[in-house]
């Protein structure tokens, strides 16, 4: 659990096999608000954190539309009747989600169609929150990251030591290394990034030794 930066506010973090991917819960202690950043396998971990903390989900919060950040949605719905968030650029992704975790040989029912339709620059309210939007696209066309104070769930654009890959549908290096450093390391340094898959970072570890970006190793 990491509680700096926004005051009361607390991130949760669970990734479980076979993808390892991140999916997140943010509470807020003091009014019992909370959001769900990319539920996949671990959903129903997160959901258990949340109703131990006595919390109340208000929204799903999607980076982008591959399957392994989405494929939990379904269940969140099940147990919680709140907004679900994707850029519109990523919702023919979303929308084909079992197609994409056919390609990799895993099998899930098609999540529940997406409420709110994003754009990037929007600034999200539910309950105590206030979330800014910012499109980053690369990984793919409709990636996007949300900042929360010094908090950013930048989904798979920039990892610890590592950027997301483009060799998907709808990827683009050029795009990928464009967004990172007009949209990320463009923020202080000391906000913190919360990624699709691996440890938290921060922008200025990752200014200073990311590989990809320093010019020590290529996208191609």
């Amino acid at each position: 659990m990491a509680g700096d930066g926004e005051a009361g506010v607390a991130v949760e973090q669970r990734a479980v096999p076979p993808m390892w991917k991140n999916g997140y819960l943010v509470a807020d202690y003091g009014s019992g608000s909370a959001v769900l950043v990319d539920p996949g396998d671990e959903a129903l971990e997160l959901l258990e954190r949340l109703a131990n903390l006595g919390g109340r989900l208000l929204a799903v919060l999607n980076t982008h539309g591959h399957f392994d950040h989405i494929c939990g949605n379904r269940v969140v719905k099940e147990h919680w009747d709140v907004p679900i968030y994707l850029h519109r650029a990523d919702e023919w992704l979303y929308r084909n989600m079992v197609e994409q975790a056919a390609w990799f040989g895993f099998r899930y029912d098609a999540p529940p169609p997406p409420d709110r339709l994003l754009d990037g620059g929007e600034v999200l309210k539910p309950g105590s929150f206030q979330l800014e939007v910012l499109h980053t696209p690369g990984h793919s066309p409709g990636s996007v990251s949300y900042r929360l104070g010094d908090h950013l769930f930048c989904g798979d654009v920039i990892f610890a030591g590592s950027v997301g890959r483009t060799d998907l549908p709808g990827g683009s290096s050029e795009t990928l290394l464009t967004t990172i450093r007009e949209k990320v390391l463009s923020l202080p340094e000391d906000v913190v990034l919360y990624p699709g898959h691996g440890p938290t970072t921060t922008v200025g570890r990752e200014r200073v030794t990311n590989p990809f970006l320093n010019g020590e190793l290529s996208l191609g």
